[in-house]
């Protein structure tokens, strides 16, 4: 269990922040960035819980307690020595991107095929929805970029590339299960 009962620590005043781990590393590190990112997706879908109800207020809710660990996994650098670790690490699992693919699988169900590309916007969860889904391309790609420098549970990488195609989905859901997307005219404004 966390226990936060003092906010500020000072240890971070000459731009050095603590993993996981314990390292120290700076605050720009591609680690940090990374799951600094997944933070600030997870702000934008309490954003737009706001708007959200009934089912898709809790898938939501589920999304915001996967986001935390996520945060968890990619802030804990050295894979290899997760048996070692004093505590196991939290670490993302494949029955996370299991379930996203099953909703994301329900939800497309109930949705007409696609004839044109679709712009952000329509109703105000499914303009959240859209900026959420490309923050988590963010996260995605900074991730994948940390992969390429330290090792990355490779289910965070699938989590995160299944939870945009998630937001996609669901904004159109929040779009009248897509009657009311906004469309995409090629060249209209020429």
């Amino acid at each position: 269990m966390v226990v936060l009962n003092k906010i500020y620590t000072k240890t971070g005043d000459a731009g050095e922040t603590a993993l996981g781990n314990g390292a120290r590393v700076a605050k720009h590190a591609m680690r940090v960035t990374a799951y600094g990112t997944t933070d600030e997706l997870n702000s934008i879908v309490g954003l737009a819980r706001l708007h959200a109800d009934g089912e898709m207020d809790t898938l939501l809710s589920l999304i915001q307690n996967d986001l935390f660990d996520l945060g968890a996994d990619l802030c804990r650098p050295d894979m290899e020595k997760d048996a070692d670790a004093e505590y196991p690490p939290l670490r993302m699992v494949t029955a996370q991107v299991d379930r996203l693919e099953t909703e994301i699988d329900g939800m497309n169900a109930r949705l007409a095929p696609l004839r044109s590309f679709i712009l952000p916007g329509g109703s105000a969860l499914s303009a959240y929805l859209h900026q959420c889904r490309t923050v988590a391309r963010r996260a995605e790609r900074l991730t994948v970029e940390l992969a390429t420098m330290e090792s990355v549970n490779p289910a965070a990488v699938k989590y995160l590339n299944r939870l945009s195609d998630w937001f996609f989905v669901a904004a159109r859901i929040a779009n009248d299960d897509g009657k009311a997307d906004v469309l995409w005219v090629p060249g209209a404004n020429r």
